[in-house]
């Protein structure tokens, strides 16, 4: 398919979605060939109405040159005129007379020894013209890069904005919670807005919450329509601590001195209470303390980078954990919680100890993770990148702090860079 027919797909995507009846499509398109009966029966597997008409149009993007034709004419058959009139003006050029050509089936190395695989495993190649025929290339060699148009592996980042990005940015606390000003963190507040802007997210900061008014701002985010949206981002900048949990450790202050679990935080996207991001990758930033000891490392072989110059002006984001009270055992799983899926939470440093900040420079999380982003974002996933964040802050100072995560990703997760 050409660029400017991708284009005119993802300007009129919230149109499409918005607009689409995919029941009365589903047959056409797989007469027509634009797809085979195991990628339309994949496509209204993914939910909703909305859902369905969100993922036959990232799809489409992918099924060869004769497809936008072919779906600009069957849009007009079946009375969605007017959104094939938006399409044909938005590539700027007439659209030439579709071909009607049936996919070929590719297949999968075993396939003549066993007969037995279903059509559902095998793989179609875009619709296309004769000469133009797809030509198998050479396998890539064992840790080459994955490609980032398989849907199967790879999130799929179309739509741009790409998803919502909201920053929490806590830096001046009550005079009863007993928690310090948060010197240096407006500046990793404003590399993040930049970071993320340019990763094609819509950024909205909010500065000095109480944990109440954030809660409230977490829920009013979890109920906006994100169905013409791929991804959710959020980013928490403040004390934190440990609290007991199920799922995610960790909890962070509101401004008040209030707790508010990141487990709480999190579970307002799953699945269950947030369906218009079922499917899509939620992403969770957090630059708190995960508790209050602090790491001294062990002796290796080679000294890490040195990080004396600014020793005085470094300081953690901990806060002492209170263990609940009573004796009660607490069960290790709870079966009845929703899964977790397309969820990532990054933590700025290992559940328990502190994280360190420079009031000059910023914490060391955030600096890090917003030069491998402006490196890397381009090629590498997401989580090869936060290997690179965890290691070199790692290095980092007298005492120690590695990052970690809490992975529910099904797929690789690649940023969508302007």
């Amino acid at each position: 398919m050409e660029e400017a027919q991708r284009s005119a797909l993802r300007r009129g995507r919230v149109r499409l979605v918005e607009g689409l009846r995919p029941e009365v499509l589903w047959g056409p398109l797989q007469a027509r060939g634009v797809f085979t009966s195991a990628m339309v029966e994949d496509m209204q597997s993914t939910g909703t109405r909305r859902e369905q008409a969100r993922q036959l149009v990232i799809d489409l993007e992918t099924r060869g040159k004769q497809a936008f034709p072919i779906f600009l004419s069957i849009l007009r058959d079946t009375g969605h005129g007017d959104l094939a009139d938006m399409l044909d003006e938005g590539c700027g050029s007439p659209m030439s007379p579709p071909v009607d050509l049936r996919p070929v089936q590719l297949e999968l190395p075993g396939d003549r020894r066993d007969k037995s695989v279903s059509t559902a495993e095998r793989l179609s190649i875009p619709v296309q013209p004769e000469s133009e025929r797809f030509r198998m290339p050479p396998a890539p060699a064992q840790g080459s890069a994955v490609d980032k148009s398989d849907h199967r592996l790879v999130y799929q980042l179309r739509a741009d904005p790409c998803g919502h990005c909201l920053i929490f940015n806590n830096v001046s606390f009550s005079r009863d919670s007993d928690l310090s000003t948060r010197a240096g963190s407006d500046i990793d507040c404003e590399k993040l807005e930049k970071r993320f802007r340019s990763l094609c997210f819509h950024v909205r900061t909010l500065r000095n919450l109480k944990a109440q008014e954030i809660d409230v701002e977490l829920r009013k985010l979890a109920r906006l329509d994100h169905s013409a949206l791929d991804c959710c981002l959020v980013v928490i900048l403040s004390h934190g601590c440990q609290t007991s949990h199920i799922q995610f450790p960790g909890g962070i202050y509101g401004t008040d001195g209030k707790i508010i679990p990141i487990e709480r935080i999190v579970n307002y996207f799953n699945g269950s209470q947030c369906p218009s991001l079922r499917g899509k990758p939620k992403l969770f930033f957090i630059q708190a303390c995960g508790g209050e000891q602090k790491d001294q490392g062990f002796e290796v072989d080679c000294e890490s980078p040195q990080d004396e110059t600014c020793r005085r002006s470094i300081e953690s984001d901990a806060i002492p954990f209170q263990a609940p009270s009573g004796n009660e055992d607490e069960p290790d799983a709870v079966a009845s919680l929703p899964t977790p899926g397309d969820i990532l939470v990054s933590y700025s440093t290992f559940p328990g100890f502190v994280s360190w900040r420079d009031k000059v420079s910023g914490s060391w999380y955030v600096e890090t993770l917003d030069s491998v982003l402006e490196h890397y974002a381009r090629s590498e996933d997401l989580l090869t990148m936060l290997l690179r964040v965890s290691d070199i802050v790692s290095t980092k100072g007298r005492y120690k702090q590695i990052p970690g995560c809490f992975n529910f990703l099904r797929k690789k997760f690649f940023f969508l860079c302007k």
